[in-house]
């Protein structure tokens, strides 16, 4: 008995019904590869949210489950997908969702979009007064995430990673970022410290949290071009990259307390330059 990989909804509508489905599998890879995200400069997000506020430009793919195609048609109608590009949207079984989907309790919509093309020239060429963050091998994707949607509350105008920090496309973080990560510049570098000294060559003041710092973070001006260092979350930053800020700065701690979380120490020191600034 042959095996179809596409069949038609009643309404004549093509849908996707076989997990061997060379489409199905690629967005399986996406979800779980970061090499494959890199070279194919794509990634995968899921829920009503993630995909409604993708820019059209970027949106490669639009699946939907055949049930969340009944239950929204109003809402598909709305985002007029078959505008954008033909084939844009496709419909697969709840079972084959199911198989493509990172989250245990799917929506029932995801889509594969493309990564921003920005670059450090791109992001220091911002009009806005810069407010940068520069952040070395963190790990935690949930932290990562957090920072992203701090970000863009705070109006940072890019963040710079080292190549060794947690992939920003990791599903975990996509979904922390709760869609600041579609309007924060981002991007990744392979030499950091160069990136920093880049940064200072702009005018943009450097500035490293660290256990050294002998003024407290409010004690500082950060009304001018300012960006923050932010280390990983067990070791900080490392010593190389510590030495390329123009100054320190501590967040005073009282009991036996060392170090905050990076995503709090970001935070703190970010809405500090934002107090600032209005």
């Amino acid at each position: 008995m042959p095996c179809f990989l596409t069949n038609y909804t009643g309404n004549g509508e093509k849908m996707i019904t076989s997990t061997s489905s060379s489409q199905v599998k690629h967005v399986v890879n996406l979800q779980k590869k970061a090499k494959l995200r890199k070279e194919e400069k794509q990634f995968v997000v899921e829920g009503v949210k993630m995909v409604s506020e993708a820019p059209e430009d970027r949106l490669v793919k639009v699946y939907v489950s055949e049930t969340f195609k009944v239950d929204n048609e109003e809402f598909l109608e709305r985002m007029n997908y078959d505008s954008i590009g033909k084939d844009v949207l496709e419909i697969v079984t709840d079972n084959v969702f199911m198989r493509m989907a990172d989250t245990q309790t799917p929506q029932g919509i995801m889509a594969v979009v493309r990564m921003s093309d920005t670059d450090l020239e791109g992001i220091l060429s911002d009009k806005r007064n810069p407010l940068l963050l520069i952040i070395e091998n963190l790990q935690d994707p949930g932290n990562l995430g957090t920072i992203v949607r701090m970000a863009e509350g705070a109006g940072v105008t890019g963040i710079i990673m080292s190549s060794n920090t947690v992939d920003i496309y990791n599903p975990k973080t996509i979904r922390s970022t709760m869609g600041s990560l579609y309007r924060v510049p981002v991007i990744y570098v392979d030499d950091i410290c160069e990136a920093a000294d880049v940064c200072k060559s702009k005018g943009v003041t450097v500035y490293a949290a660290h256990l050294k710092g002998a003024d407290n973070y409010n004690k500082k001006d950060y009304t001018k071009p300012t960006a923050f260092m932010i280390g990983n979350e067990g070791n900080g930053l490392t010593d190389k990259l510590a030495d390329k800020a123009d100054e320190y700065v501590r967040i005073p701690m009282q009991g036996e307390v060392e170090s905050l979380n990076a995503a709090i120490a970001c935070t703190i020191l970010t809405y500090e330059a934002v107090r600032q600034r209005l």
